[in-house]
Formats: structure tokens, sequence, C-alpha cells
């Protein structure tokens, strides 16, 4: 008996999240051969011995009884009222819990975000280099994803000018990544200021993802981008896996402030999404309140001397010391986005130097066009090992680069 082939949806077609595409399936073919792989393609803190805060994990622990049952579509109370006095912490006091998803992650509400907002052909504006999940979710959910350059020779920050060019009659949301996955660029009130206006002027949605927003080094510093908005719609979207080093938690949050007027027919569809999937992990919520009222151990991590500080030391360090390679210095999060001089090696190209270095140096990293950028001599890599890790990464990557350069002549 033979059978037809069972073909993948074509709504897949186009869409892309190549951080966890071939590069990582033979890193773990590799992995089983017998090799030990430094994986440095994800920003995943417990592989590299970060813990989540003993306090976090207790609160979980003691609300497990209480959390066998579905809780709300939007979640838990307490998790939703932790958020409110957060985000009111920080200027933002339009809101209360009935503004506030609580999902399975930062992830899981991007895409809710998303299918709830977008017809056939909209446009969402998201920043070049991107979190892939942005353009992947936008395109998964019938939109067009429009990429507004961030350019490496401006420190990887957007003009508004020009982000305003893109815009159509199609155009329905911006989105801002501040800080930055994959530059680590840290934008300014200017910049946001700029960006919201702009977006007030078109009657954008305006979708943060503010993750990272503690993860800052030498002084930089966040402006929370929903104490901007007035006249449109803000999505301000973050959770527990990076501050609060507990991605295996999926815990993340959506706030919804500015301009809720118009948007009720919004909202209402995005509250059934989220009722179509009943809730998200109830064990996890009960750690919202106990992280964010707790004290915040991520200053200690990125102060000097904190590991996530001296690790961004090393690898700027490794870079200027390198034939090769160029920095951006990330002024937050907990990535690189380092380019290859394509002076020195005109024939660079980031997927065949992924590959290169995971077969012959074993080190995983991500090839800068998995960030939709276009161009192809910037990785990314994540800054969580420990400096001497970090060091010897870099001094395999300049290996790899030299037996290049040698090929050339």
């Amino acid at each position: 008996m033979t059978f037809a082939t069972v073909p993948a949806s074509r709504a897949l077609s186009g869409v892309k999240y190549e951080i966890r595409g071939q590069l990582a399936r033979r890193a773990l073919e590799l992995e089983r051969m017998g090799n030990e792989i430094i994986a440095l393609n994800i920003g995943n803190p417990g592989l590299y011995g970060f813990r989540t805060p003993e306090t976090m994990r207790q609160a979980m622990v003691r609300n497990l009884a209480r959390s066998e049952p579905y809780c709300h579509q939007k979640g838990i109370f307490p998790a939703r009222e932790a958020v409110v006095m957060q985000q009111q912490s920080r200027g933002i006091m339009d809101v209360g819990a009935e503004d506030v998803f609580i999902g399975n992650g930062v992830s899981e509400l991007i895409d809710l975000s998303l299918r709830a907002l977008l017809n056939d052909g909209d446009e969402v504006l998201i920043p070049s280099p991107d979190y892939p999940l942005w353009t992947a979710a936008t395109v998964l959910n019938r939109g067009r994803a429009v990429h507004y350059p961030c350019r490496p020779e401006n420190d990887f920050v957007p003009d508004a000018g020009e982000v305003e060019s893109l815009i159509t009659d199609r155009t329905r949301a911006i989105v801002i990544i501040n800080p930055n996955n994959p530059t680590g660029a840290v934008y300014d009130r200017r910049v946001l200021e700029d960006l919201v206006r702009m977006a007030e002027r078109h009657r954008l949605v305006v979708m943060s993802d503010e993750i990272y927003d503690q993860m800052l080094y030498d002084g930089a510093a966040t402006v929370p981008v929903a104490t901007l908005v007035e006249g449109s719609l803000c999505v301000t979207l973050s959770g527990l896996s990076k501050i609060y080093r507990a991605c295996g938690y999926r815990v993340g949050w959506a706030v919804f402030s500015g301009n809720r007027e118009h948007a009720g027919d919004y909202l209402h569809g995005l509250e059934l999404l989220a009722a179509l999937r009943l809730c998200s992990n109830v064990p996890g919520q009960w750690a919202v309140q106990t992280a964010l009222g707790g004290f915040q151990s991520i200053g200690e991590l990125v102060a000097p001397g904190g590991r996530l500080y001296d690790t961004r030391q090393a690898l700027v360090e490794a870079v200027e010391e390198s034939e090769f390679l160029e920095l951006v210095a990330p002024r937050g999060a907990m990535y690189a986005f380092p380019r290859v001089s394509k002076e020195r090696l005109p024939d660079f190209d980031d997927q065949r130097f992924g590959m290169d270095l995971l077969e012959h140096k074993h080190v995983l990293v991500a090839p800068g066009v998995s960030f939709n950028v276009p161009y192809n001599d910037h990785f990314r890599i994540t800054t969580l090992p420990e400096p001497a890790v970090m060091r010897d990464v870099f001094a395999r990557i300049e290996e790899l680069l030299r037996d290049y350069a040698a090929a050339q002549v």
C-alpha cells in the first residue's frame, strides 16, 4: 500500500525561525555523536548556570494545589495586579488588571496580539534586524512584514522619517524592540518620541517588546514606551524569561494602555483567542507577584563585577583584538551582533560561517540573516557563558577567520 505525501500548510511558506533551524539540528546530531557543543544561538540563561530566584520557585511550589483548575483566560488576578503595580511605578497610570493578559511567554502573546489584529495583506512595521518571531507571526497570521532599517552605521537605531516613508494604507502596527534583540541597542527618549508621534499620526497600534528592560550596561536607561503614547493603542510585552531567568516557566504579559476608546473590537477578539486556549500555565503565574515585588537581582548581574557585565566586557575586548571583527557594543539585553569585515574577507557568508564554526570549532551561533537583514556579514551570539568561555569562543572564531583569509591568498 502506498500513502500520499502529507504536505505542510501553505500558511507556513515564508515562515522562518532559523535560531532553531538547520544549524541547531546539526548541533544536536553532533552532540549525539559525543561532541561537546558550546551553544550560543539562543538566550536561555538556565543552560549557563543562572538560577531563577528562590523566592519565585517557592511561590510556585506553595501554590501548586491551587493551580490544578483552569484560571481566567487573562490569568490569575494576583499576577495581573502585580503587573499593574509595576506599570504604575513606571509612570503608566491608566491601566488596571482588566488591561493585562498573561500568556505562555511573550512568544504566545506576540502571536495572539497579531492574530487578533491582522487581516489578509495588512502590514506591520518591524525592525531589521528583528527578533524573528515577530516576522514569522506576522506572516503566519496573513500579514506582511515591512522591515524598517536599523543601520549598523547608526548604532542600530532607527530613523523615524525613514520608518514613516514605509507606511501605506495597509499598515496597522509598528513593533519596537527596546532594548533590542539581536543588537543590544538601547533607544533614547528622543528616538522613541519620534516613533510614537509618527505612529499616532497614522493611527498605528504600538507594540513595544520590553522583555530586556532591566538588562542595561554602563549607564544606559530605558524609557517605557507606554509613558509616551497617548493617541494610539499601546501594547507593552514582557515576562519572566530573561530578567528573572525563568524561561521554562513560560510566563509573559501584555499590557494595553493609551487610547483604547476605539479598540474594543480588537480587545474582545484578543480575549476570545485567549479563551480558546483556556488559560496559560497556572503554576508559573504564581511567581509573578514575588518576582515583580521582590529584590531585583538582575541589577547585580549587569553591574561591573557581575556575570553578565563581565562576559559582555570579555566579548567587547575580544572583538577589539580581532583582525576581522567589528562591533557596536551592546548597551542592553544578552546578545551581541558582531560584523565580519568584508574588506578583509570579501567572500564571507554568515550561513557558511555558522556551519563551519559548528562543524570545525563546535560553537553554535546564529547567522545574521536569521534576523531579517539584507546583508550577510553579521552573526548573533549570546553573552550568557562565563567570561573565560567567551574568550575561548572568540579564539576559535579568530582561528576560523584566519583559515578563511589564508584560503583567499
